[in-house]
């Protein structure tokens, strides 16, 4: 398999991969890439049509979140599981059964009639999603410590490349089809990616590093939230997530009542969102970890999300709120790349897996409730309340940050 010409653009993650000796190097990257790009792509088809889709059911705003609360359950649970079998049995079989579940999520939510199917499909879909811990598990596999964090930025830019591709999909399959092709357009690429990871992705994790533990257990958690290391950024990990949810919940249902906006306008938003992301994360990512670490991306990163949620029910036109989408998606490119490397290089290497679904898993639970607190403040007391909540949560979040030692790097 060649290396997909995607990477090839993107010079931080071509020195990843042309930084080691190993033949296989480049291959495997390649295809985890291709793996995680296409599964972001179907993921992205959907984010566009969903929150329209909601309201023609009569969703509310908090019916809305509800979707997304419900969505983020599902991952929580599977983050849980998934992570921990992935260090029993590898990755690889996990990647391959969750690409199937996505595809049968996708098919439910082109086929719902009502929101309870809607809801259905989401829960499906959310079960899916908890793969992504896995696919990280695979970078830390192949990669040093030193390259760690790069590595994420990597993954990071093939979510973001799947969140160019996938958000313009889902706006054209919903033009001429509307909300079940889009669904019909996401079960096929998943389809696409389970063919190509079945013939090329590779198992990545020696059989002497595996470990068998209980498959549902709190004790990773737990154990990540009392580290003196880890504790901090598990924490932060989670309250991201929730604050960010305010703006996912808020921002279409705003658009929409303000600017006019429809699935076409959403999703040339998100494919902007996508472009800045593939460009730092693929690329300015990679330099600035070697030149300052990842504690003060982690930093900057946060004000440069939390600022622009304070700013955007404020702006006076459409036009201004795609500035703020741009500075939005440079602050959480920045911070979750380096966030997920710190994680990633203080935990221990027999528990990879199990420390990055902890970590996922206290996440999942940050978009699990953020939904519904900010669906609700969205219909309880106003748009403007969403985000500017979102925004000093957000700050909390960078405070904490602050308290991390330096040495924890």
């Amino acid at each position: 398999m060649g290396l997909p010409s995607g990477l090839c653009i993107y010079p931080a993650g071509w020195a990843l991969v042309a930084s080691s000796d190993m033949p296989g190097r480049r291959s495997r990257f390649g295809v985890i890439f291709l793996t995680v790009f296409i599964d972001l792509a179907g993921f992205g088809i959907i984010l566009p049509v969903i929150p329209y889709y909601a309201q023609s059911f009569g969703a509310s705003g908090l019916g809305y979140g509800a979707l997304i609360g419900i969505f983020s359950l599902m991952q929580f649970i599977s983050t849980m599981v998934l992570g921990r079998l992935s260090d029993r049995t590898g990755r690889r079989p996990i990647l391959l059964s969750t690409i199937l579940v996505g595809a049968l999520g996708y098919l439910t939510f082109a086929y719902a009639r009502s929101y309870v199917v809607l809801f259905v499909a989401r829960m499906v879909a959310g079960f899916a999603a908890g793969n992504v811990s896995v696919a990280q598990a695979y970078i830390a596999d192949v990669t040093s410590p030193t390259e760690r964090s790069r590595g994420m930025g990597l993954i990071g830019a093939a979510f973001g490349l799947g969140f160019i591709v996938g958000p313009a999909l889902g706006g054209v399959a919903s033009h001429f089809g509307g909300p079940p092709a889009a669904g019909l357009a996401a079960a096929g690429l998943c389809a696409l990616n389970f063919v190509s990871a079945s013939i090329l992705l590779r198992e990545s994790l020696h059989q002497e590093h595996r470990t068998r533990r209980p498959l549902f257990d709190v004790d990773p958690i737990v154990r990540g939230l009392r580290d003196p290391r880890l504790g901090r950024l598990f924490v932060v990990f989670g309250v991201i997530p929730f604050a960010f949810s305010g703006f996912i919940v808020a921002l279409p249902l705003f658009a929409g009542a303000e600017f006019g906006w429809s699935e076409r306008e959403l999703a040339k938003y998100f494919t902007l969102i996508g472009v800045v992301a593939v460009s730092v994360q693929g690329y300015i990512f990679g330099k600035l970890s070697r030149l300052v670490g990842d504690r003060p991306l982690i930093i900057a990163g946060l004000l440069g999300l939390a600022i622009p949620l304070g700013i955007a029910p404020f702006v006076p036109s459409g036009v201004m709120l795609y500035g703020v989408g741009v500075v939005i998606a440079f602050g959480n490119s920045i911070a979750a790349p380096a966030l997920t490397g710190m994680i990633s290089t203080l935990s221990d290497v027999r528990e990879q897996g199990a420390m990055l679904g902890a970590a996922h898993a206290v996440s999942a639970l940050g978009r699990l409730s953020g939904p519904f607190v900010f669906g609700e403040v969205y219909d309880a007391i106003s748009p403007e309340a969403a985000f500017v909540t979102a925004a000093i949560v957000m700050l909390g979040a960078w405070a904490l940050v602050l308290r991390v030692r330096q040495n924890a790097e």
